[in-house]
């Protein structure tokens, strides 16, 4: 096991993000950052920080706790990238993941998600997880395009 003293900083950015349900509010906290770039874009990054509950016996994150935040990241961050899917019900139809490295005890993961196409009833995006800045899952998914919903209210 990793030598870590928990917690951990959350890095420069990133603000607590208020989700609803029970599953994704016991499996974070999760925390959102949006960076402007040059041509007055905004990339945003979801990301969270291994506890060890999150681990296996190896002291890494679960690869099911991965695939859970990968199933969280891409809708999350397609709401905020595609005005088409903002406030939309994002239901998983498929998802693709490629386990590139581990992401150890105490390491900061974070990913950003890109939607490559929105048709009247799906949206397919992918993205890249890193763990402290390594590649660590490649992957893609497909979301039927649900039922309008109300995010919980951004902190005051």
């Amino acid at each position: 096991m990793n030598d870590v003293t928990l917690p951990m900083p959350v890095p420069e950015g990133f603000k607590p993000l208020p989700v609803g349900g029970d599953f994704i509010a016991g499996n974070g906290p999760l925390y959102i950052r949006s960076v402007v770039q040059p041509d007055g874009s905004k990339v945003r990054h979801l990301g969270f920080r291994v506890e060890q509950r999150h681990t296996n016996p190896m002291g890494n994150c679960h690869g099911g706790m991965l695939a859970t935040f990968a199933d969280m990241m891409l809708p999350m961050l397609a709401h905020r990238q595609a005005p088409e899917l903002r406030n939309q019900f994002l239901p998983t139809v498929s998802l693709q993941i490629d386990y590139l490295a581990p992401s150890p005890l105490g390491a900061w993961v974070q990913g950003e998600a890109q939607v490559l196409r929105t048709t009247r009833n799906l949206a397919f995006v992918q993205g890249l997880i890193t763990a402290d800045g390594v590649p660590a899952l490649r992957v893609s998914g497909i979301f039927k395009i649900g039922k309008p919903f109300h995010p919980p209210a951004p902190p005051a």
